[in-house]
């Protein structure tokens, strides 16, 4: 059975920093064998795309407004992917996912094979 542990998160003020990290673990999961994105989830709205990088290139998309403020990165070693939050704002607040998919990078919510429990992220102003 596959494990996504998101922490990290908390309450800052606009302007400040974050930085959300997810473990993987599963006894037969192989982490280098999936890419990771990040998801974010405000109240009464959809899920959406945040963040994501690839298995081993470490190719990363982000979503357009979060383009320059923040960076997703991931390490293989530790099975651990994350994503560091600066220059937040109060509509970034949310509750943050990580999820893992086999082999090909997504920026599909659907396309994913497992999600964490997430985080809750509340930017004030």
């Amino acid at each position: 059975q596959v494990q996504l542990v998101e922490s990290g998160g908390g309450l800052v003020q606009a302007g400040g920093s974050l930085k959300l990290s997810c473990a993987a673990s599963g006894r037969t999961f192989s982490f280098s064998n999936y890419a990771m994105g990040w998801f974010r989830q405000a109240p009464g709205k959809e899920r959406e795309f945040v963040a994501s990088i690839r298995r081993s290139s470490g190719i990363t998309s982000y979503k357009d407004s979060v383009r320059g403020r923040f960076t997703i990165s991931r390490d293989n070693a530790k099975s651990t992917v994350y994503l560091q939050m600066n220059s937040l704002k109060p509509e970034d607040t949310a509750v943050y996912y990580c999820a893992a998919r086999f082999l090909v990078v997504t920026t599909t919510a659907s396309e994913y094979d497992y999600w964490g429990q997430g985080t809750q992220v509340t930017v004030s102003s």
